[in-house]
């Protein structure tokens, strides 16, 4: 049973309570069949959440952004269900992102409503086969063919690659050189050239590709906020999801510990339970403790950019990177000792806490590595000495 005395804190308001009901009660009756068919199943949970009117929370309505809160309680409860589930969810709000925060109206009219309610799959691509992080280095070109776009290069590690109805993608425009060359463009999934180059397999499955852009012609209403805004746009959609990463990560590490203390409970040492044994006590009071420290980063950071201001302040991506470089080595580590705690067990296909920890590692990368967090946290600490 997932931990609900978090919500009481003062970060929260009646509304997020009841979001948090609501989730629990879709994730109650609509279990995950993660050893189906991929594609197919990734598809039904985009359906069902925007049947549930779940989807919404992570598209902009008329100027206002996403509320932070929400998507943190959804994606934590989603995570705590099933991390396939959570990914269905964060991935729309990913991809349309650019829309909702820098789309014309007519962009926002056009695929908002059909993000929202699961009829259009979103993917978000920025990653390239030399170009991570580092996304100021995307070498992908976008050249102007009179009042259209011509796309070519290659995007990999593309979520939702192989099933999405459209592609955010990141391209070199060549406004000026690095960050200041890039603009975003939306590229449906039909448009004649783009192909899916490879499926990727990864840990914890989930649709992931590489994409070939081979002379993608685009219109001009294609492009997202102005030409070489690109850089601004997509960090700005990751600083507004960062935290929401965080809040996954917190609903993992949760169904870890409930998973330790029911097996504690269970499992016979001698005489009496694990459960009864001091070193285990103490393993789970660490579990118990970073678990808190963790909600407490990830929810201070989500109130910061709801109430005190956007993403777009060195406060809200210092608080942000906190929150996401925490709860995900927190979460890996609460996890690896719920697998330890199993013993045997703990490294059995099939058993909870086994796929919890191929699910928890991919988030110390994605969106921002744990390092990459670092870099930003000490910059911004310098950065505020020397003013």
């Amino acid at each position: 049973m997932q931990a609900r005395g978090y919500l009481d804190w003062p970060f929260f308001e009646a509304r997020h309570r009841a979001l948090a009901d609501r989730t629990g009660a879709w994730c109650a009756a609509h279990p995950v069949d993660a050893g189906g068919d991929l594609d197919s199943e990734c598809r039904r949970l985009v359906k069902a959440l925007g049947g549930a009117g779940l989807l919404e929370l992570g598209v902009a309505e008329g100027d206002h952004r996403p509320d932070v809160r929400s998507l943190a309680i959804a994606r934590e409860t989603l995570a705590h269900h099933s991390a396939l589930a959570d990914f269905a969810f964060a991935m729309q709000g990913l991809g349309s992102g650019a829309i909702s925060l820098f789309g014309s109206a007519a962009q926002k009219a056009e695929w908002l409503p059909k993000v929202a309610d699961g009829t259009a799959i979103a993917a978000f691509a920025m990653t390239e086969p030399e170009c991570g992080s580092d996304a100021a280095n995307v070498a992908m070109t976008a050249t102007r063919d009179g009042d259209g776009w011509v796309l070519d290069g290659e995007k990999t590690y593309i979520s939702n690659g192989g099933i999405a109805d459209f592609y955010l993608t990141f391209a070199r425009t060549g406004e000026g050189e690095g960050s200041r060359g890039l603009s975003a463009f939306i590229v449906p999934a039909v448009s004649p050239g783009l192909t899916v180059a490879e499926r990727i397999e990864v840990v914890s499955p989930h649709p992931l590709a590489r994409l070939n852009y081979d002379h993608v012609e685009l219109g001009a209403d294609a492009l997202v906020g102005g030409a070489g805004d690109g850089f601004r746009v997509g960090m700005e959609v990751l600083n507004l999801f960062r935290v929401t990463v965080a809040a996954a990560a917190l609903g993992l590490a949760r169904r870890a510990l409930d998973e330790a203390v029911a097996f504690a409970s269970a499992r016979r040492l001698g005489k009496g339970k694990l459960a009864d044994n001091a070193v285990t006590q103490a393993k789970l009071a660490d579990m118990a403790t970073a678990i808190d420290a963790s909600a407490l980063l990830v929810y201070r950071a989500a109130w910061q950019q709801d109430v005190v201001g956007s993403g777009a302040s060195a406060d809200n991506r210092r608080a942000a990177a906190m929150a996401k470089l925490y709860a995900t080595e927190a979460a890996q580590k609460v996890i690896d000792d719920a697998v330890q705690m199993h013993g045997g067990a703990g490294v059995t296909k099939g058993v909870t806490v086994e796929h919890l920890y191929r699910d928890i590692r991919a988030l110390r990368i994605y969106e921002g590595a744990s390092e990459v967090q670092r870099q930003i946290i000490g910059r911004d600490l310098l950065k505020e000495a020397r003013s």
